[in-house]
Parts: structure tokens; sequence; C-alpha cells
């Protein structure tokens, strides 16, 4: 299959691409955009998620350190007081038991994001440093380089929910360039709210087939749990519920803060980069790819694994005599990639 129409080499292309030229459209926009790929929750991930962040809050995250907070870390951190105070009176009620509470207190506390003392029998908490509004806007993107009848039927339930649920600001569509008159993807019965682009992937040139709507992330989300079967003597109505305005909000910050753990270069976590077959190959002089020499192609994760016939670990003297820098080529791979991610973290750039 072709590196530029292979879904997971157009993924990667997308997401160098927003970290290179993000936003599409004209606006101005001091926004400092942070890139990530295959996030979201139970029932929704999204191919690749852009965040618009304020430049110096997300400075100010950086304090906290490259590791994600979770929900519960979150909870302690956000609403830490500014003086020392019983955590009980500090907190607001977590809505379960009081000592998986204490567990995050002191994990905090190990990452060293929160202070912490005891006196007599109580635990007082006190806060390092604010927690910042550092997320703007969330945009999700799909990927489709190829949007045949079948995936385009797939993607417009999928688009159909994330405009129900209103979890990000905006969705789009990334598909690739044709060069036709009208691109095809135009053609599809997708929801007037999502954005198209069309992208060459070889290029990184951009255009905006379609302008997406903006989503109401503050209003309450609705997900539609049954839809009527058709026909003319179906007279029921499809049942839903509703999301909380506030739990959304929770969720975004949740997912935000897995994204600024991993970026969209943790692809190599889920390869086999100890595998003497594997390295990273450069295009256009901008972006590190993953390159099986063996199949002479750019793998994905599930082709990358340790079941593959041309699987072959590193000799081991590569990796206890520090060959060539402090390990084998696997682990200098995931040293390259690491420090790329972390450049695109104001305040953790050393």
């Amino acid at each position: 299959m072709n590196a530029d129409t292979a879904e997971f080499s157009f993924e990667l292309r997308t997401c160098r691409w927003a970290e290179r030229e993000w936003p599409p459209d004209e606006r101005e926009t001091d926004a400092y955009a942070l890139v990530a790929r295959q996030l979201g929750t139970k029932r929704r991930r999204w191919d690749t998620i852009v965040f618009e962040c304020d430049p110096s809050a997300l400075r100010e995250r950086a304090k906290f350190g490259p590791k994600r907070l979770d929900s519960d870390l979150l909870h302690v951190v956000r609403n830490a007081p500014r003086a020392w105070t019983y955590y009980r009176d500090a907190l607001p009620e977590p809505g379960y038991p009081w000592r998986y509470v204490r567990e995050s207190i002191h994990r905090a506390a190990d990452r060293d994001v929160l202070d912490t003392r005891k006196r007599g029998n109580r635990i007082q908490i006190r806060r390092k440093w604010p927690y910042p509004a550092w997320v703007e806007r969330i945009v999700a993107i799909e990927n489709k380089p190829d949007l045949d009848a079948s995936a385009a039927r797939a993607l417009a339930s999928q688009l159909e929910f994330d405009v129900g649920m209103a979890l990000a600001d905006e969705v789009w569509v990334a598909t690739r360039q044709t060069d036709g008159r009208v691109e095809p993807v135009l053609f599809e019965d997708l929801p007037v709210e999502a954005g198209i682009l069309v992208l060459n992937s070889a290029t990184l040139d951009a255009e905006i087939a379609w302008h997406p709507r903006q989503l109401a992330v503050e209003e309450p989300g609705t997900r539609i749990i049954e839809r009527p079967g058709g026909g003319d003597r179906d007279g029921l109505a499809a049942r839903f519920e509703f999301a909380d305005p506030d739990a959304k909000a929770e969720t975004r910050l949740a997912i935000a803060e897995r994204a600024y753990e991993r970026g969209w270069r943790s692809f190599v976590e889920t390869m086999r980069p100890d595998c003497r077959r594997f390295t990273l190959r450069e295009r256009d002089g901008t972006q590190l790819v993953p390159y099986c020499t063996a199949k002479d192609c750019q793998p994905t994760g599930a082709e990358c694994c340790g079941s593959c016939s041309e699987f072959e670990p590193e000799p081991p003297g590569w990796r206890t005599r520090g060959w060539p820098i402090e390990g084998g080529p696997g682990n200098r791979c995931q040293q390259l990639l690491a420090a790329r991610r972390r450049r695109r973290r104001p305040g953790q750039d050393h």
C-alpha cells in the first residue's frame, strides 16, 4: 500500500501538518497548537486532536511535570487551597470514599505538585502553584485518506455522535487530495457541522473544502441510545440521554492531560523499536516516521509486533554495552521521539 494512502501514515502526516500550520483558516490567534492522536473516551476515540492552548498558561502547566494528572489528581491540585487547610475542609465532596482522596494526596505529594503536612492526626494540604486554564479549544479530526461508501457510513454515525455530545469545539474530516474538480468527500452524507480538510500528504499543503460550525461545548450534550428501525409503521421515537456540562468539562480536561503526556509521536510505544529491523526515517527533513527495513514499508502498530515473522531482537551486546549511545538503536529511537515531543511542551524544553 502507498505510504500516502495508508491511514496510519496519513494520520502521522495530518498530525505534522497541524503542528506546523494550525489554524487552517486565516483567523488571528496567539494560541499554541498541541497535537495528539488516538485519544478520547470509552465510547469515542479520535484520530487526531488539536488543543489550542494559551501559551503562558501552557508554560505554567509545565510546573506539574511531563506526566498527566488523572481525574483523581486533578480533583486535588485544582482545589488545593493557598494556605494550610485540613484536606476534607479544602476539597469538594468527591462522590467516593475519602480514603481514595488521601491516596491521591500522597501521590500528588510524591510527584512534588502538592504540599502536605500532619497536624495531630489530620492531613493538611497547600497548593504549590495554581492549576492553569491552559486549554482554550479542542478540535477533533477524523483521518480518511480514501473515503469509500462503507467508510462514509461509519464515519457519518461517528460524526453525528461528536456533534450531539459536543465534547470538542469543532470536528473535522481530513481526506487525501484527489485533484478532482470537486472532492469526492463533499458528495458524502456527512453532518453539515463537520469541517472538511483536503490534504496533500506529500507536500503537506491543505485547503478547507467545508468550514465547520462551532459546537456548544458549554451546553448539555446529547447521546442517542436507540434509533427507530424505520419503515411506514415505525412510530417509535429515538431514546437518548444528556451529558452534564460539568461532566463534559471534566472529560475535556482529562483528555487534554493525556494528550499533554503522550503527544502524537508516542506511536513508538505501541511498536517494537527493540527489533533490529526497526528504524526511523526522516521525511521532508522535519518528521521522523517508523520504517521496517525487512518489509521495506512504514508499518502500523498492529504490524510491528513481537509476532511478526521478521521480528529479530537486538543483540544483547547492543543494549548492555551502550551501543551506540546509552543502549541499542531502539532505545535511541525512543529518545529522539521523546526529545521532539518534549520540545513541543513550553517550559520542558530541557
